[in-house]
């Protein structure tokens, strides 16, 4: 794990069917690239999310 990093959510949509998928990042352009990188041109990614600490 990288300093500086946060959790975030990215909510994406894969052969039709809805995910969430945890991310370790720096910052939420870095996590699309991660998710992009893991699933390739099939995802599509609809939101990312930084989790907040309660």
């Amino acid at each position: 794990m990288k300093c500086g990093a946060k959790c975030f959510t990215v909510h994406a949509e894969m052969n039709g069917k809805l995910q969430t998928i945890p991310v370790t990042a720096r910052t939420s352009i870095q996590a699309r690239k991660v998710v992009r990188l893991e699933y390739g041109d099939q995802l599509k990614i609809i939101t990312v999310k930084a989790e907040t600490a309660n």
